[in-house]
């Protein structure tokens, strides 16, 4: 299962004593699986913003160690600054990244509030999507009043979402939190062929969504319009959830559209470059790039690649990396400075160092002498899954193939269809190929538990059956993917590109050995487990599973062997 990832933003109250901003952020990594990207310390507003993601459970942990730390360090009676703030730790907003929606993390920030009040007497309000009550989903309505108003805490109104409803002593020292939950904003710039800060002003006013103030006559120097209770009258900007302004940036000797995208399911980052494109060429300047500040998700990126694909009518079953070529390319992401993905995609920030020792991340030859060295893993499993993940890539090659045959663009959406199918299924088996030696791994600890005493032995026992269990999962998973996959291979030799009919043959053959190959890895594991009931309902499934595998590469070889003598 794909890993879910949030971000986590803290901001404190300390901006200026970089010791302290050392030792609080310190806290972050202790954590196991959380990786800090950045820390932000801002001197005038005595401020710093720190940003750490990982899974959830890890993320809340690492959350409230530092908010510990800066409620030992920081203390709030003595605390200034410019910007607005009421506790040591002011909020700590939660973002999703991948495989994981805001709804999912509200329990998480309503985890890491209770346990900042009950754990360390911290008062704080729940905000946007985890708010208690909708008045309260905006910041600026939870912080008002700010530090010196925290007396406001025993009042109906403003009783705290978690922690002592009062403004006693240990609150007057950390004052109070805000724990919330919000999409991923991006801080996004457009490049423009222009110097001129006043036509760029015009462009973000023409796209941003609080647009610009009417005026009579609509000329710059008229009388502003109001409405009865006063307010200026404004002509809403073409796009929602956009922030933005023209500046000239010296550096680059151009003008740019400052853009900040509040919620990139509104507004994604190829809408605003699309729309700026369109609204620039009005008035007849050009858009030559664009550039993305900080760290963003793989799905921006994704999402930007699938969207110019689509306009180009080709198909979306390629691989991530090259979907993220296509983005920067399409959104001229390299025009100002090259556009490193490693440095700016946040799953690519936080790829486990281990992973380089991982057996998918080894060269052919490398993995080749891996499975032929004395060492049992990786085994029949582990390249089951990827002979079953070599057949499934022909198969995808197939689908993209037929997809970009001349006279065939009318197709595309249908082969792009399989070609998706083909790489998702990849994905799955390549996973699967370290995770088969995983499960043999957990066998080989299990057995290697201490067995002295009767309780010592009891849990070895247990701890080996659910081992073994699981490397019967594992393969019987890897037979299922496989399956799956021949209806990529069947579709492509039935009517894809017939110069490639030879391919979707030795893909399904592929496809067929990793069936066959890890149900009998199901099969030499299941003997061992005590659980007969699972066992049964496992091979019951795996035999249909290889009479069903048979009969697909059976009549896909008949078929591309027809089609070689035709």
């Amino acid at each position: 299962m794909a890993k879910q990832l949030i971000e986590c933003v803290p901001n404190i109250s300390e901006g200026r004593d970089l010791n302290k901003i050392k030792e609080i952020t310190a806290v972050v990594e202790t954590v196991p699986g959380v990786k800090l990207l950045d820390v932000d310390p801002g001197s005038t507003t005595n401020r710093t913003v720190i940003t750490f993601v990982g899974e959830p459970e890890p993320v809340i942990e690492a959350a409230f160690r530092l908010i510990k730390k800066a409620s030992e360090l920081i203390d709030m009676r003595s605390q200034k600054g410019e910007h607005p703030r009421m506790g040591a730790t002011d909020v700590c907003p939660m973002v999703p990244v991948a495989n994981i929606s805001l709804e999912e993390i509200i329990p998480f920030a309503h985890k890491l509030g209770e346990r900042l009040g009950n754990e360390l007497g911290i008062p704080g309000y729940f905000y946007e999507e985890a708010a208690s009550e909708e008045k309260r989903r905006n910041l600026a309505y939870c912080r008002k009043g700010e530090y010196e108003g925290l007396a406001k805490l025993s009042e109906a109104e403003w009783k705290p979402d978690f922690g002592p409803s009062e403004f006693n002593e240990s609150a007057k020292k950390t004052g109070a939190t805000a724990v919330g939950v919000r999409d991923f904003l991006v801080a996004y710039n457009v490049n423009l062929n222009t110097t001129s800060t006043r036509r760029a002003n015009a462009i973000a006013f023409d796209i941003r969504e609080a647009g610009r103030i009417m005026r009579e006559d609509g000329m710059p120097g008229g009388k502003v319009l109001k409405d009865d209770s006063g307010e200026p009258l404004r002509q809403p900007g073409t796009l929602k959830s956009v922030k933005g302004i023209g500046w000239y940036i010296e550096e680059y000797g151009i003008a740019q559209l400052s853009l900040n995208l509040t919620d990139i399911k509104v507004c994604s980052v190829h809408r605003a470059f699309d729309e700026a494109t369109a609204k620039a060429a009005e008035r007849g300047i050009r858009v030559t790039g664009s550039e993305i500040v900080g760290l963003i998700p793989m799905k921006v990126l994704i999402e930007a690649a699938n969207h110019y694909l689509t306009r180009q009518h080709r198909s979306h079953g390629i691989s991530d990396a090259e979907k993220i070529k296509i983005a920067v390319k399409s959104l001229g992401l390299d025009d100002l400075a090259p556009f490193n993905a490693k440095e700016k995609v946040i799953e690519y920030m936080i790829e486990d160092s281990s992973s380089s020792k991982s057996l998918v991340s080894m060269n052919l030859e490398e993995f080749a002498d891996e499975t032929a060295s004395e060492s049992p893993a990786p085994g029949g499993g582990s390249i089951s899954a990827y002979v079953g993940a070599l057949g499934v890539s022909l198969g995808t090659m197939v689908a993209n193939l037929s997809a970009h045959k001349r006279g065939w663009d009318h197709r595309w959406e249908e082969f792009s269809f399989w070609a998706v199918k083909g790489m998702e299924l990849k994905e799955e088996l390549i996973t699967l190929v370290d995770e088969d030696t995983n499960a043999f791994n957990k066998i080989m600890e299990a057995f290697g538990l201490p067995k002295g005493t009767k309780e010592e032995i009891s849990e070895r026992k247990e701890a080996i059956q659910s081992a073994t269990k699981y490397a019967i999962e594992i393969p019987f998973q890897v037979a299922k993917s496989c399956l799956r996959s021949m209806e990529v291979m069947e579709a492509m030799a039935e009517f894809g590109n017939p110069n490639s009919i030879t391919d979707a043959g030795v893909g399904a053959m592929c496809a067929r050995t990793g069936v066959l190959g890890a149900i009998m890895n199901v099969k030499i594991n299941a003997g061992d487990l005590e659980d007969k009931s699972f066992v049964n309902s496992v091979l019951e499934e795996c035999a249909e599973m290889e009479d069903r595998a048979n009969q697909i590469e059976s009549k896909i070889r008949d078929q591309v062997n027809k089609k070689i003598l035709d």
